[in-house]
């Protein structure tokens, strides 16, 4: 993904989960085969200027994503491939989530 300048309306959106950390290395596979299934579907999205997911052997998820504007990172709340597929392997594994959230930068580095 090339280099985008980050606008003043930029937005990052938060999701965060939680499981049993006695399965890490299930939930860790997991999210690398949803991420190789993910990736062409988020990169089409309008606005997307980054996007990381990580996992703690402590038992969390996170994914952080930034974008140009809300209205471009509420996309990802229609996206099949993640409120469907994606959030219903990570639920069988015993991931739990709390609500999603949106928060408009206040600064940067």
């Amino acid at each position: 993904m090339e280099h985008r300048e980050v606008p003043p309306s930029a937005v990052v959106r938060v999701s965060k989960g939680s499981f049993d950390p006695a399965r890490f290395a299930e939930v860790e596979r997991m999210r690398r085969e949803t991420g190789a299934h993910l990736t062409p579907a988020i990169t089409r999205l309008d606005g997307l200027v980054g996007y990381y997911a990580a996992t703690s052997r402590e038992g969390s998820i996170v994914d952080v994503s930034l974008w140009d504007s809300d209205e471009h990172a509420r996309q990802m709340g229609q996206l099949k491939e993640m409120i469907v597929d994606t959030r219903g392997a990570a639920e069988a594994l015993g991931v739990t989530f709390i609500p999603i959230v949106n928060h408009p930068l206040s600064w940067r580095i």
